[in-house]
């Protein structure tokens, strides 16, 4: 009797298991994610940007949970600080979900306590990278000017945002 026991007790603690598991697979939610692959075509767009209009830059790119994905400092990067700053700029973006700009502007107009979020860099040059309502990271750039830092930054995204 014990053996039939045993023989039973694995197929139906297996079968609860899985079951278990179907009931809360379904409500589970999907939402994009930013592959290696889409955070090289950002990069690659914003360093053609900044070749262009020759400001030489660092751009870093991280998920949605502002952990990065890739960076690269041009050569003559105008800031070296920006190997740092850049990657800051981004995880900003990411973590609270808005343009790093949006924090500098806090900081300087009617909400100067934001400048007590220890960790963060608050300059402009970090931006969210959304795709289908759902923000799957950041960019951000570190150049000579925080105008250049933040076109160079939507040149990234915009190429990832014409991709088929």
């Amino acid at each position: 009797m014990l053996r039939q026991v045993r023989q039973l007790a694995l197929p139906t603690a297996l079968a609860m298991t899985l079951s278990a598991g179907a009931a809360f697979a379904d409500p589970l939610p999907l939402r994009p994610v930013l592959t290696l692959e889409a955070a090289r075509t950002v990069l690659r767009a914003a360093e053609a940007k900044a070749k262009a209009e020759g400001w030489p830059c660092v751009v870093a790119v991280v998920d949605s949970d502002g952990l990065p994905i890739i960076l690269e400092r041009m050569d003559d990067a105008a800031v070296p600080g920006g190997v740092v700053l850049a990657p800051g700029k981004a995880r900003t973006a990411a973590l609270f979900r808005r343009p790093s700009g949006a924090l500098e502007d806090a900081i300087n107009g009617k909400r100067p306590a934001a400048g007590t979020a220890r960790g963060f860099v608050m300059m402009r040059g970090g931006v969210p990278i959304t795709v289908g309502g759902h923000i799957v990271g950041a960019i951000g750039v570190s150049a000579d000017v925080p105008e250049h830092d933040e076109v160079i930054a939507d040149a990234g995204i915009a190429a990832l945002t014409r991709r088929p």
